[in-house]
């Protein structure tokens, strides 16, 4: 086989691999009423993805990383997430995420 043929077969091969585990569950359940609790299960997962994303930049630094609670962007998401879940604005939590760290920085 040529280089160009391997090529080939490798991005066919990454689009299978990504294409079909997200095709798969949407065909298999959607002509199904899902239970109660596993749309609320599912309504958690941008959430879960989220903090996955966000957290270990909050309580690390440096290079190695390392654990690190005197950081002033963890002093600013505090105050904002418990702004936001009180409000649920998400202007709101911006503007004062962007006050609190322009007053600390």
């Amino acid at each position: 086989m040529s280089a160009e043929t391997d090529y080939i077969l490798i991005i066919l091969g990454m689009g299978a691999v990504t294409y079909l585990p997200r095709w798969v569950p949407l065909f298999a359940l959607s002509r199904r009423r899902l239970p109660g609790w596993v749309l609320d299960w599912l309504d958690l997962i941008p959430a879960a993805v989220l903090s996955a994303l966000v957290l270990p930049a909050l309580v690390t630094s440096g290079e190695p990383r390392h654990f690190d609670l005197f950081r002033p962007e963890l002093y600013v998401a505090v105050p904002t997430f418990l702004f936001a879940l009180k409000t649920r604005s998400l202007g709101g939590s911006v503007v004062l995420g962007m006050g609190l760290y322009w007053l600390l920085s």
